[in-house]
């Protein structure tokens, strides 16, 4: 195959895939189940998994291979496994009410898809695999931060908090071509996996204290 043929069919599959991704954070945004929503993080992260894999064979990175496998055990069997069981043994399923309702919050996501790519439009016109992908993951950075703001339950902010860091690796993966220095790579990795394991622990803390996931309840501790 022509090499720019094959550059131009992986490009429009990095930017097929990153768009899915922003499909399922909306998705996210609008969903109160616990367990969907841990569902959707799981197939967002496979997603970033077929990016990191596309732009390791086309680029002949071997250790973006490493962080596509890592990515795929960590974020799409582990993390989904222990929150799903840590979901089971608090017995919650579903988020309590928002500070904002879906429509509005699906407002002000499509408000911040925009803010994305117009802050991402200066670099746009570079000539490199997956350079139109960076509006995305400044988009699934923004409205991974506004989950966490809009949301009350620790494990939905949890998830928030997953999404932000997927966003940065898909910045880092599809626009620098051969992505980050492996070490820094691992670095995000495994404190992002100890963070979320230490996170978990606090929310089962919180439920056994408060019989709630609700992190407003926290400021009872005030003195």
């Amino acid at each position: 195959m022509n090499p720019s043929a094959a550059t131009e069919i992986s490009s429009q599959a990095i930017t097929l895939m990153a768009t899915l991704m922003l499909l399922v954070q909306l998705l996210m945004t609008a969903q109160r189940m616990l367990l969907t929503s841990i569902r959707l993080f799981a197939i967002q992260s496979l997603l970033l998994a077929g990016i990191a894999a596309l732009v390791a064979y086309h680029h002949n990175a071997s250790h973006v291979y490493v962080v596509a496998g890592l990515t795929l055990i960590g974020k799409v069997i582990f993390l989904p496994w222990l929150l799903n069981r840590l979901v089971h043994r608090i017995q919650i399923h579903q988020e309590i009410e928002p500070l904002l309702n879906a429509p509005t919050s699906m407002l002000i996501c499509g408000g911040l898809t925009l803010l994305g790519y117009v802050l991402a439009r200066p670099f746009t016109s570079m000539e490199r695999l997956g350079n139109n992908t960076l509006g995305i993951a400044l988009t699934l950075l923004l409205t991974g931060f506004f989950l966490m703001i809009n949301r009350r339950k620790a494990l939905t902010q949890v998830l928030a908090l997953l999404t932000v860091e997927n966003g940065v690796m898909l910045a880092a993966v599809a626009l620098t071509s051969y992505g980050m220095p492996l070490v820094v790579e691992l670095g995000i990795f495994f404190d992002v996996l100890v963070a979320v394991m230490v996170l978990g622990i606090l929310v089962y803390r919180i439920r056994e204290s408060f019989a709630s996931m609700d992190t407003s309840k926290l400021n009872q501790l005030k003195g």
